[in-house]
């Protein structure tokens, strides 16, 4: 029986005891095994695995170590990939009932890169349909649930791979981020995500390369485990037309910053974001709890323009350029949230898009500068506490009708627009006894300073019970949850022709 504490260690540590031949990459994945067999049903995390495939590699990874060969960052440790992301030989399915087969001949480019930093792919973890929306659940594998009440939403579309991080399945696992995908489950589930810079991680599947909506990202259980996974996911490639070449090395620890120095500034709503009243409070008892931390501490008001309307057309355009085959010949397949974006989508004018693009231009430029007073920006990074997975999305607050089904997400996806990098870092409860997301927003292009000062910040909030990272009970996972597949309508076939060519419906 394979040690039990071993998933509980980060991935820096973990990393560093496999260097030092103190534990065996061996060890490591039967251990992950272990758990993901014990915890999974009850969170619905991990979907499509490749444990022989992983066996092999983890002993081939043993025998590097023993026999002195150069061993990369993430060297023997157990992966998950979110099932957005193309991973040859092991079924990638988008959620969707469409692709519930579908196995590609190829990684994808982020992909690649983990494995070749030594990550050991176990599988794939649960994501909504095509990603769309801040709720992992789908037709083919159910829905995720919230490590800390498997009933309640665990987020999305990164919900798979944050329920497994918060849980200990596994020690290393990806995202990706247009409206909060990262950042959204990691503040639910109680850890960190990192939408990072555009450009800084080349993502191939973009379908509209120019436009920086969308990044692929890490996730992790402290900043320190965010940092390492990112050094090996960035880079130049020539897929992507806004990547550029990176240091990874710069990236791998996260850089050293004094908080007493810092001034921040923080806002409960960004101007006009949905923000419940319980979340409201929240916030502004963190900054009580934390103000003495920092060199100023001031709250802020932040014009954000149209920016509600702003996201709406760039979001729909970019459904537009990804869906219209399949919106055309299998509409019928596809779910009430690709639909919505795809015809929102198809009501826009050019004089539309233009619109958008100017006042996203705008947005960015007023946000920019918020930062010549101020060193970071933060806010709750979700505006509402975990809701029901059963219930879809949230549609009103305070007994006012939001816009769609995206609309209560409206804290992350301003962010989005203005483009500059953010963590959701763990910090304490909500109102309702839930993990609470900080959004901690730094500079443009100012990746490695954010994720320094979070780092900082987190080992500031250690040891204060209001700010610490909050645990599950993971006693109370000891039982599955049925419940969490009840919306699957038929399982994939695991045995599926490995396909030899581009994803179908080209994501």
């Amino acid at each position: 029986m394979a040690d039990k504490t071993l998933p509980t260690l980060s991935s820096v540590e973990l990393r560093r005891r496999i260097g030092s031949r103190e534990v065996s990459p061996v060890e490591v994945l039967e251990a992950c095994l272990e758990r993901i067999e014990a915890l999974n049903p009850a969170v619905n995390a991990v979907t499509a695995t490749c444990i022989a495939r992983a066996r092999k590699e983890a002993k081939a990874a043993e025998r590097a170590v023993r026999s002195g060969e150069p061993l990369g960052p993430l060297h023997g440790l157990p992966a998950g990939i979110k099932d957005l992301e193309e991973t040859q030989g092991l079924l990638t399915t988008y959620g969707s009932p469409l692709y519930r087969d579908f196995v590609p001949g190829w990684d994808n480019v982020m992909v690649a890169r983990v494995r070749a930093a030594g990550a050991i792919v176990v599988g794939k973890t649960n994501v909504p349909e095509f990603g769309a929306g801040s709720n992992s659940r789908n037709p083919v594998w159910g829905a995720t649930g919230n490590p800390f009440n498997p009933m309640l939403n665990a987020g999305g579309s990164s919900g798979g791979s944050a329920a497994a991080l918060a849980t200990d399945l596994l020690p290393v696992c990806t995202g990706s981020d247009t409206g909060g995908s990262l950042r959204n489950p990691a503040a639910y589930c109680g850890i960190v995500g990192f939408r990072p810079s555009p450009g800084m991680v080349a993502v191939e599947r973009r379908a509209m390369g120019w436009t920086p909506i969308s990044v692929l990202g890490p996730m992790g259980r402290s900043v320190a485990d965010t940092c390492l996974l990112y050094s090996t996911q960035v880079g130049l490639h020539d897929t992507d037309p806004l990547s550029y070449p990176v240091d990874g090395d710069s990236l791998a620890e996260p850089w050293p910053v004094d908080l007493g120095n810092l001034r921040v500034a923080w806002t409960e709503d960004f101007g006009g974001a949905p923000v419940e009243k319980g979340i409201r409070a929240t916030m502004r008892a963190k900054m009580k709890a934390m103000k003495s931390n920092f060199a100023r501490l001031d709250r802020v008001e932040i014009d954000y323009g149209e920016a509600d309307r702003c996201f709406d057309v760039i979001r729909a355009v970019s459904f537009l350029s990804r869906y219209r085959e399949l919106y055309e010949t299998k509409r019928h397949l596809l779910g009430p949230n690709i639909v919505a974006n795809y015809e929102i989508g198809t009501k826009l004018s050019l004089a539309d898009f233009a619109w958008a693009h100017a006042e996203q231009t705008r947005i960015f430029r007023k946000f920019q500068e918020l930062y010549r007073d101020y060193d970071l920006v933060l806010g709750p990074t979700v505006g509402f506490s975990p809701f029901p997975w059963k219930q879809l999305y949230i549609d009103e607050v305070d007994g006012k009708k939001l816009r769609n089904y995206y609309h209560w997400m409206a804290s992350v996806y301003f962010v989005t627009l203005a483009s500059n990098p953010a963590v959701s870092l763990p910090c304490g409860l909500d109102h309702r006894k839930m993990p609470f997301g900080l959004q901690v927003i730094g500079r443009f292009r100012g990746d490695g300073e954010v994720l320094g000062a979070a780092h900082a910040m987190e080992m500031a909030f250690a040891g204060n019970p209001e700010l610490a990272r909050p645990r599950p009970n993971l006693a109370k996972l000891a039982k599955p949850t049925p419940a969490l597949k009840s919306i699957v309508t038929h399982p994939p076939k695991l045995d599926a022709k490995i396909a030899r060519g581009p994803a179908p419906g080209a994501l």
